[in-house]
Parts: structure tokens; C-alpha cells; sequence
């Protein structure tokens, strides 16, 4: 199968960015490459017959593409419950689209209409549907119930092969639930087919019931577009929802932030007080220590002082005992000098 350089090319940068060994991830990948044709449990099967390898997948699926072409079908218009036309709740009703076989080939068997998203409003998930010839258009039934609360429900369905590859038109239903709705009274009058199975296809206009309260019908794709705006709105309300969320969650980070702040200030001017306190008890310190150093040379010049004197005393004290030795050897004179003198008085 020949490949469009610009696409290789593109497929292959898409490769080389995808790393990752997540199974949901490499199937989403998968069918964003290949197109939203390819359903989940198909491109589950590409993915584990090449081994998770997803350039071998897209390589796989082309080259079977290549052998097995797609069908064609093209939706022509809603037969019943169109736009505007509203359901009461609860109420059973009867869904019919006009399809019709573009392609140049017929059908292969085992064609189904599938459930594919929104609300599925008590339908089956699939729907068998009788293989067309090329050019054939055939009405496809389906029996639907309307939620219990009013409002607007939509429901997507598409065409698959037998091989559960989508094909076709995207096919919708959007119905609006309301108390006073008016549904068809011809749904409730007619004996319709046996649900699920599309009448027998031809290339004529098939036969169908009118509904004459149900206004003018508007297309399919101007359906879809209405969808689509009211989809881009609940968006686009969710994404405002989420900036003021953010918003919100930044300026509460902004508000701690700014707590934190003040309680740094508060902290870092306790530790400034702090500090000069402790300043203020070290000047104080060092004073003392001064005093306590000069009443220590006050006590060392005092005991020079009293040493002195001691001395001084002392000096005193041996002088006094020098002059009573001497008076003593002069009261000692006296008395050899007396005796002496007796002595020569008695001779």
C-alpha cells in the first residue's frame, strides 16, 4: 500500500515522541493515527498481533485495509422524532433514520449499527442491520425510552463491520424531554416491525408514518452542529469553572504565603530582640568582670600594703629588742662598776 509522504512523515515524528508502555494510551494513539473508524476492541486486536508495537499496528492496518475496503453509507434524514420535537419523560418511543449504501459495492454480512456515546436512552448496544446493495436505502428502527428527567439527551451511533470497524456517517439522536411534550400519536396507533430490524431495503423511497405535531426536521448535521455548540459551551463553562477554581487556589497560596511572610517578619525581629538582649547581658558581663578586676588590685594593693607595715613592724620590733640588749649590758655595767666600787670600799 503506497503511503502519502507527508503522512509517513508525520506518523513516523508521532513514533518517535510515543514512549510509553501504557495499553489505553498506545490504543487511544492508535485510533487518533488510523482515524475514530477504527473502535477500541479493533484496535486492541492490531496492537496484540504486532506485540504493542505501535508503528507495526498502523503498518498492519493499512496493509489489511488495503485487502478488506470499508463500506460506504451515507444517513439521508431522521424519519421520526426529529429536532424540536419533544418526548415526554419515561415514555417508550420509536427511533427511525434513513440510510443509504453510496458505495459501489453491497454490504458484507454481519453489518450492525453500534452504541457509540452519549445517552443510550434503554436501547440495545447494537442493532443487526441487513446487508444494502450499492445504492440501496433502507429505514433502521430502534425502540428508545426517554430518561425521567427533562431536558436535551443525545445519543451517537455508527455503522460496523462484522470485524468491528466503523464505517459512515455518524448517526445521532437528540431528543428533548419535556412534561408537555407531544410524541407522535402515529408511534402509538402503528404496529411497527419487530424492533432492531431495518425493513426491507430498496431503491425507492421506503413508506413511513408522519408525524403531523412534530415540526419541520432539521439535518443531521445541523444537529450535530447544535451538539457540537452546546458541547463547545459546557466546555467552555467547565474550563471557567476551573480558572476560577485555580484562581481561587492561587490567591488562598498567595494569602498563606503572605501569613508565612509575616510570621518570618515576626520571627526574624523576636530573633533580633533576642540578640540584643543578649548584647545588652554581655556588656553587663563584661562590666562586672571589670569590677570584679579592680576590687582585685584593690585587694592586692591593700595586701602590699598591710606586708609593709608587717615589715615595718617587724623593724621596729628588733630595734626595741637591740635597745633592751643594750640597756641590759649597760644595767649590767652598773652593777660590776657597784661591785667593784664595794669591793675597793671594803679594802
Amino acid at each position: 500500500m503506497e503511503v502519502d509522504e507527508d503522512l509517513e512523515g508525520g506518523l513516523l515524528r508521532q513514533f518517535n515522541c510515543m514512549l510509553t508502555t501504557d495499553k489505553e494510551v498506545l490504543i487511544k494513539e492508535l485510533q487518533t493515527l488510523v482515524g475514530a473508524h477504527l473502535n477500541e476492541h479493533s484496535a486492541r486486536f492490531y496492537l496484540e498481533m504486532t506485540d504493542w508495537n505501535l508503528q507495526a499496528a498502523v503498518c498492519a492496518y493499512f496493509d489489511l485495509q488495503s485487502f478488506n475496503k470499508l463500506p460506504q453509507m451515507t444517513f439521508v434524514k431522521d424519519i421520526t422524532i426529529g429536532e424540536g420535537e419533544s418526548v415526554p419523560p419515561s415514555t417508550r418511543f420509536i427511533k427511525t433514520w434513513r440510510i443509504q449504501n453510496t458505495g459501489e459495492d453491497g454490504w458484507p454480512s454481519g453489518c450492525s449499527l453500534i452504541f457509540t456515546g452519549g445517552e443510550q436512552l434503554g436501547a440495545p448496544s447494537h442493532i443487526s442491520v441487513s446487508s444494502l446493495g450499492a445504492g440501496e436505502v433502507a429505514d433502521i428502527s430502534v425502540e428508545m425510552m426517554s430518561p425521567a428527567q427533562t431536558g436535551l439527551y443525545s445519543s451517537k451511533w455508527r455503522m460496523s463491520t462484522a470485524q468491528g470497524n466503523f464505517f459512515g456517517d455518524t448517526i445521532w439522536v437528540i431528543v428533548q424531554v419535556d412534561s408537555g411534550g407531544t410524541l407522535a400519536l402515529m408511534q402509538q396507533m402503528v404496529n411497527l416491525k419487530e424492533l432492531g430490524s431495518p425493513p426491507a431495503a430498496t431503491h425507492s423511497t421506503p413508506t413511513t408514518f408522519a408525524n403531523p405535531f412534530a415540526p419541520l426536521h432539521l439535518s443531521q448535521q445541523q444537529q450535530q452542529q447544535q451538539l457540537t455548540q452546546q458541547t463547545m459551551l459546557q466546555q467552555q463553562q467547565t474550563m471557567l469553572q476551573q480558572q476560577q477554581t485555580m484562581l481561587q487556589q492561587q490567591q488562598t497560596m498567595l494569602q498563606q504565603q503572605q501569613t508565612m511572610l509575616q510570621q518570618q517578619q515576626t520571627m526574624l525581629q523576636q530573633q533580633q530582640t533576642m540578640l540584643q538582649q543578649q548584647q545588652t547581658m554581655l556588656q553587663q558581663q563584661q562590666t562586672m568582670l571589670q569590677q570584679q578586676q579592680t576590687m582585685l588590685q584593690q585587694q592586692q594593693t591593700m595586701l602590699q600594703q598591710q606586708q609593709t607595715m608587717l615589715q615595718q613592724q617587724q623593724t621596729v620590733l628588733q630595734q626595741q629588742q637591740q635597745l633592751t640588749v643594750v640597756q641590759q649590758q649597760q644595767q649590767l655595767t652598773v652593777q660590776q662598776q657597784l661591785t667593784m666600787q664595794q669591793q675597793l670600799y671594803h679594802q
